[in-house]
């Protein structure tokens, strides 16, 4: 998200503090919110899927090889 953004979500959040924000402003504040949601949860998914889990052994599993296995181990 680029910087002017977030320091505009900022600014709102200071001001929503001090007086009632307009509705105008309101609802740019909900649309930048949902915007900066949508971009930390695509990178945070991004960093699971290319996150391995290292073994004693040297093996390496990628995080959904090792959910996969928890999940067959729980159902015996």
């Amino acid at each position: 998200m680029e910087k002017q953004k977030i320091e505009r979500i900022n600014e709102l959040a200071r001001k929503s503090k001090l007086e009632p924000l307009t509705a105008e402003e309101l609802a740019e504040q909900k649309a930048l919110r949902d915007e900066y949601i949508a971009e930390f949860r695509a990178q945070f998914r991004s960093t699971l899927e290319n996150t391995v889990v290292e073994y004693p052994d040297g093996s390496r599993k990628k995080l959904d090889e090792v959910k996969e296995e928890v999940k067959k181990m729980k159902k015996q």
